[in-house]
């Protein structure tokens, strides 16, 4: 099968030679996350419906959602919830599906509310999900002429939107740091060591030449922490264990500062009765988080697209922004003398999603090996991948590949 498929050879540096990289990964509890992972359980859940009763996942993006933060006071051991926070799930699904002998209704609201409430949650351990949060929807009947698009009975869907995907592989230091130690400090065994380190992390990293600093900010669990001794050895000990993680990810010096913005001496602490900043103010909005790979990469190619909420079956803004990553990523595994790869997948809407606009694949190699065989090997993967597409779906469904 004819794919238009352009490999091309960079001459620059990698990212990792640069004198100056940024990366940022926003943790399960920051708002931005927690937008984009409301708006992803509604897809899913919806799409579960939909195979149940219909056989077949539905037309629906659920992609346009909103995070209003609360209000709240806090104190060391103890604090409450003012004002809670309001999530707004908007987007476009099929609400009712007629029949010969009748017309069958989709239960939205119930299926947005129990969803939503759920992935919470499981996201926050101390957020309580029938007070301290409204959550609310604006979900309408998609358009006529995308719902027709989705429905035609195709092997291979057909393209729900003009859009493109990016990834890259594989990942510097600085970027394996930044992600890694969001990560560990929502770990199953972090949360059992330290209860007190909230789920909402923003971990900010900057390399400059040969050294590394971490901006981190972890919010703290307020009826947990006694009092300002508690708390400052409790952000000593985050410190000191987020060192020893560097350690053994990078061999380059790093700084690593929490809270930054606390002013001990004045009172001015980051605690929060929920462990997320929502509950006081911090809004979120779905697509402003991590891309695809799980993290904020200015000094890559980047996509704006959302891939939470968006259908798993044909919105190419959810699935080549998946596919880019899995190839990139294959790319870099499997083929021999490349130093670093970016895939750029490009769709068209109405066309089938297995023959992109354009699949543009970008490598800097590292001179070992000849261009024409890199070349071959890549234009192998690029077709595997593509031949199989509509794995991606299932794999959206059961959480085994990342989305942000």
């Amino acid at each position: 099968m004819f794919r238009n498929v352009v490999i091309e050879e960079l001459d620059q540096k990698p990212v990792s030679k640069r004198s100056i990289e940024i990366v940022e990964r926003k943790g399960i509890g920051h708002p931005d996350y927690l937008i984009d992972g409301a708006c992803e359980a509604v897809s899913k859940a919806l799409s579960r419906y939909y195979l149940n009763e219909f056989g077949a996942i539905l037309h629906h993006n659920v992609d346009k959602g909103l995070l209003v933060g609360g209000k709240a006071t806090v104190w060391f051991g103890g604090g409450r919830v003012e004002e809670p926070m309001h999530i707004i799930i908007a987007g476009r699904a099929v609400t009712s599906v007629v029949s010969s002998s009748d017309i069958k209704y989709v239960p939205i609201g119930k299926i947005v509310l129990s969803s939503v409430r759920e992935f919470l949650s499981s996201s926050l351990r101390f957020l309580d999900v029938n007070n301290d949060v409204i959550v609310d929807y604006k979900i309408r009947p998609g358009s006529i002429d995308l719902v027709s698009v989705f429905n035609l009975e195709r092997e291979i869907p057909l393209a729900n939107d003009t859009s493109f995907g990016v990834s890259f592989a594989p990942l510097t230091q600085l970027e394996k740091l930044v992600l890694e130690t969001e990560k560990y400090l929502n770990s199953t065994d972090t949360r059992k060591s330290l209860p007190e380190v909230g789920e909402d992390i923003k971990v900010m990293g900057l390399r400059k030449n040969g050294k590394i600093e971490l901006t981190v900010a972890v919010a703290m669990i307020s009826k947990l922490i006694s009092d300002l001794s508690h708390y400052l050895s409790i952000k000593e000990e985050v410190k000191r264990r987020i060192e020893d993680l560097a350690s053994k990810i990078t061999d380059i010096p790093v700084e690593v500062v929490i809270n930054d913005a606390d002013k001990p001496s004045k009172g001015i602490v980051y605690l929060t009765v929920t462990g997320t900043s929502a509950e006081a103010g911090d809004d979120g909005n779905t697509g402003r988080g991590n891309r695809v790979h799980g993290l904020i990469t200015p000094s890559r190619y980047m996509s704006l697209e959302a891939t939470a909420g968006k259908n798993p079956v044909n919105h190419v803004g959810k699935l080549y922004n998946v596919l880019a990553d899995i190839i990139a990523n294959r790319i870099y595994r499997e083929v021999d003398g490349i130093e670093e790869v970016y895939v750029k997948l490009l769709s068209r809407i109405g066309s089938p999603i297995d023959k992109p606009l354009i699949a543009n694949i970008q490598f800097i190699p590292n001179k070992t090996r000849p261009k024409v065989n890199i070349e071959s090997e890549i234009h192998s993967i690029v077709d595997s991948e593509f031949n199989n597409i509509k794995k991606l779906t299932e794999m959206i469904l059961n959480g085994k590949c990342n989305l942000f």
